[in-house]
């Protein structure tokens, strides 16, 4: 008979993890809180509007096809993919907008355009970017770190002095290119990765390589169309997925996780538990004090990624000017990352992400109408009441439509809001975060917290908190590290 294994959370990592720990052996039951699957990536759908609630960028296609590689399976038996032509269009603060597209001899000339030779130091700038991707994939992307000599490997120790991996990514973009436009397009990717470029390492430049060389992609159905694509999998695999199934405690005996209590009173014994909820979270409050490997003082020391704010709009009618992907930079961008991680505060004049994904995608609203997704990174652990919520939506609103020179708060027929209160509601999240810890130096690979309990034998944890990071692909790497890393140390 398989031994049972309980994964916690159906996100993109727990459904991962679970299909790989099926196809190992195990009996695998998988736990969701929340009424649908996806985690972040769930879908709120409300007067035929379809809402992705989470992530909407679908980069780094290399990664699900080696993991849907596999089962034997590639990603498009599972969802259909659609390269962006218009990959995003870029509004900065006083300056006039650019969309960039995947013809990357275009990129050149609209960075030639910025500064005289830049079309130079981005081809430079993109080898060196090139460079550092391969090395990461190849070399320590797909790796578990317990150690600091399995960090120093010898890839690292004969790439380190070009990997970047101690100057700041500002530092570094910022003696190749004298406009901030370049240095913006080239920077502002970090904000997905819950950091500021002047704390991330060199290291990612990698994801301009990941943008401009790569490209930027769109699952049918959205980002929740992935997450639909993998429990498919899970599915297929044999496994057993449950929603509206809240772990509420692990109780332990002799060093091992024995049973796992839900809110509903079920106690499940088990053989092996892999967590994919909130880390800060589960150690803190599913584990008495004596088994948490990370207590809470560890947490509060963290550097958090940020927040967000976040607005689903349903407008009910079309808006010229808009991609599907948008962003806008204002001049003096560091003050809105001061106001993340040093004085935390609202941003005022915020940068912002605007997704219009019917410009894609027209099912996911009614026809002729937009579906509209408003992100402003925040600071975790910020005043959220309703109050709040209506001025500063209201606040946003114009200005998005200022920087845009649209017209559509008046055509808004399905609003919601969903910010720091509810990512701790829905999904644990600590203080609030959006996507866990930050990128910093002294937070990635060997610094990020163990894919495996120090104190509980049987306990290990995957996704945003663990290395290799915060990001869609990221965490499917992560589930399958946990995944080799199991099979290594128990046999089902």
């Amino acid at each position: 008979m398989s031994k049972q294994a309980v994964v916690l959370g159906a996100g993109f990592s727990g459904l991962a993890v679970a299909s790989l720990l099926q196809q190992q052996g195990w009996q695998v039951t998988l736990w969701e809180k929340n009424p649908e699957i996806g985690g972040r990536a769930r879908l709120w759908s409300h007067g035929g509007y379809d809402f992705d609630m989470g992530p909407s960028w679908y980069l780094m296609p290399e990664v699900f096809e080696r993991f849907f590689a596999l089962f034997g399976k590639t990603p498009e038996s599972y969802y259909g993919l659609t390269k962006l032509q218009n990959q995003y269009k870029v509004f900065f603060e006083g300056l006039p907008s650019v969309t960039v597209t995947d013809d990357l001899k275009a990129t050149k000339a609209l960075f030639e355009s910025f500064e005289r030779g830049g079309a130079a130091k981005l081809e430079q700038f993109l080898a060196e970017a090139k460079l550092k991707y391969d090395t990461a994939m190849n070399g320590f992307l797909y790796k578990d770190y317990r150690h600091l000599g399995d960090f120093l490997n010898w890839t690292v120790l004969t790439k380190g002095p070009g990997l970047g991996l101690t100057g700041s990514l500002d530092k570094f973009v910022g003696k190749r290119f004298n406009d901030r436009r370049s240095r913006q397009i080239l920077e502002y990717a970090m904000v997905f990765l819950g950091s500021s470029p002047a704390n991330a390492p060199a290291l990612y430049s990698l994801l301009s390589h990941v943008d401009l060389n790569l490209g930027v992609w769109f699952p049918r159905g959205g980002m929740n169309g992935v997450a639909q694509g993998l429990a498919r999998l899970f599915s297929e695999a044999g496994g057993t997925l449950v929603t509206k199934k809240e772990a509420v405690g692990l109780i332990v005996r002799n060093g091992r996780v024995e049973r796992v209590q839900s809110a509903d009173g079920e106690e499940k014994s088990v053989d092996l538990v892999v967590n994919t909820a909130d880390y800060a979270w589960s150690e803190t409050t599913l584990l008495q004090p004596q088994w948490q490997s990370y207590p809470a003082a560890y947490w509060n020391q963290r550097v958090l990624a940020p927040s967000m704010f976040l607005a689903f709009l349903g407008v009910n009618k079309q808006i010229p000017g808009l991609e599907h992907h948008n962003l806008y930079f204002s001049a003096d961008w560091n003050q809105h990352f001061k106001s993340i991680f040093e004085t935390p505060a609202w941003p005022q004049n915020p940068c912002f992400y605007l997704s219009a994904i019917t410009k894609t995608d027209p099912s996911m609203a009614p026809s002729g109408a937009e579906n509209l997704f408003l992100l402003i990174p925040a600071a975790s652990g910020l005043p959220d009441d309703d109050d709040f919520r209506s001025d500063y939506l209201d606040k946003a609103l114009r200005h998005v439509e200022a920087v845009t020179q649209t017209s559509f708060r008046d055509s808004i027929e399905v609003q919601r809001v969903f910010s720091q209160r509810d990512f701790q509601a829905d999904y644990h999240a600590w203080k609030g975060t959006g996507l866990g810890l930050a990128h910093t130096l002294f937070q990635t690979a060997i610094f990020r917290p163990a894919r495996r309990s120090r104190k509980v034998g049987n306990l290990f944890y995957t996704g945003q908190y663990t290395h290799p990071g915060v990001g869609v692909p990221m965490t499917l790497i992560s589930a399958q590290v946990t995944a080799q890393v199991i099979e290594r140390s128990l046999k089902p």
